[in-house]
């Protein structure tokens, strides 16, 4: 899509091409609108994309997350180490199954856990509770060093769940994202401005097979349909084994992805390649335009050997030395055709969270991440000069 000088330019959002278009009409005109073979489909392509042996698709990320922790049995002494740089969702699917949450603080340069901020996280678990996981996040495709973290909490026993909604395609230190080669589970947002949409949707991916079981399982209301694992409905006849028959084996939810936006992601998993390459050439022309602006305004790099797919520019701006408020500085972007946005308030000093968190204390690292953050167009479709226009606009409202 050609944008032309005077295009709004949002934060974020879709690319859909003719064959997105047709492989969804395609689908409608198909036996199967949802739980057909667009889904085994899905999900075979996916893990094969991510290198992981299982993908299990659902209907949001959020769903994903709330899976993912489901399956870990929680008890309510049980507490699971969350950053408080993401969206609320990474926080709430631990609240979701009854167990506590302890924030960690970030990097303030890169919003992502550390080390450093896990350990001082984990050393505030009382002995009266139990560290049962840890939710490492990948903020806007940036990878985090989960080695430390995943050798630590395989030593006790512990979960590691990638929260991966930003980072299909990026690479670091453990390899893939979403190989899950030293965690247990990653889970993915198909939500219209990620990396690849499905409209809405959601994946999970695991390397064990009877979890990856389970996780189908509890996506479809807990049925079990395979006579072979059939627990008894308790007639002693036929009628606990006809054709017809399902067992209800555990407390479920529906959170299926209906074939239609399987098929979108199929067709969209065949230009994943290139959402990534055009996500790096945009990226790598906003590094350029920042270079030559003396602007109160720093990106970190990647890290050495990290090999990113961004899913957000979000760039830090000192608001004070430019004299301006976010807001102000927002206000008058738009006014320029220039879309942001924030990524993301600190979940820890969310109401809610402010009088349930394990642990209450300051994260000087999230506040300063957050006060000065504000993401900046990132999307496929953009045009290769758009990077420079939006530093422009910046220098202009920046002064």
């Amino acid at each position: 899509m050609t944008a032309g000088a005077a295009a709004f330019l949002a934060y974020g959002r879709q690319s859909i091409a003719d064959s997105d278009i047709e492989a969804v009409v395609e689908a409608l005109r198909a036996d199967y609108l949802t739980t057909g073979p667009m889904v085994e489909r899905f999900e075979r392509e996916l893990a094969a994309t991510v290198g992981a042996k299982e993908a299990v698709v659902v209907s949001n990320g959020t769903a994903a997350l709330h899976l993912c922790v489901l399956t870990q049995d929680l008890k309510p002494d049980d507490v699971v180490i969350v950053p408080s740089i993401t969206f609320a969702a990474s926080a709430n699917c631990v609240a979701y199954c009854g167990a506590q949450v302890i924030f960690a603080d970030v990097d303030p340069l890169t919003g992502l856990i550390t080390d450093e901020t896990f350990d001082a996280a984990l050393s505030l678990i009382a002995p009266s509770q139990r560290f049962a996981g840890v939710i490492p996040v990948h903020y806007a495709g940036r990878p985090v060093d989960i080695r430390h973290i995943s050798a630590v909490a395989r030593d006790r026993g512990a979960f590691v769940i990638e929260d991966a909604c930003h980072a299909l395609g990026s690479k670091g230190p453990q390899g893939t994202i979403g190989a899950c080669t030293a965690s247990d589970m990653a889970n993915f947002s198909f939500h219209p401005v990620k990396t690849l949409t499905t409209g809405e949707g959601g994946a999970i991916t695991t390397n064990d097979p009877e979890l990856a079981r389970r996780l189908r399982q509890l996506r479809s209301h807990g049925i079990e349909r395979d006579p072979a694992r059939f627990e008894g409905l308790g007639y002693g006849d036929g009628d606990d084994t006809g054709p017809w028959v399902y067992e209800m084996q555990s407390l479920g939810y529906n959170y299926r992805l209906p074939d239609i936006n399987c098929a979108l992601g199929v067709a969209q998993l065949t230009r994943l390649p290139w959402f990534i390459e055009r996500r790096k050439a945009l990226v790598a022309a906003y590094q350029a335009a920042l270079a030559q602006s003396p602007l109160p305004v720093s990106w970190m790099p990647p890290a050495a050997g990290d090999d990113p797919v961004f899913h957000l520019f979000a760039p830090r701006i000192d608001f004070a030395a430019a004299g301006q408020t976010r807001a102000e500085v927002m206000a008058a972007l738009r006014k320029r055709g220039i879309g942001t946005q924030v990524h993301y308030i600190p979940v820890h000093r969310q109401p809610y969270w402010q009088t349930r968190q394990l642990s209450p204390r300051e994260l000087p690292g999230a506040d300063a991440f957050y006060r000065s953050t504000l993401s900046l167009p990132l999307y496929p479709d953009m045009d290769d000069a758009d990077p420079a226009r939006v530093i422009e606009a910046l220098k202009e409202v920046l002064g």
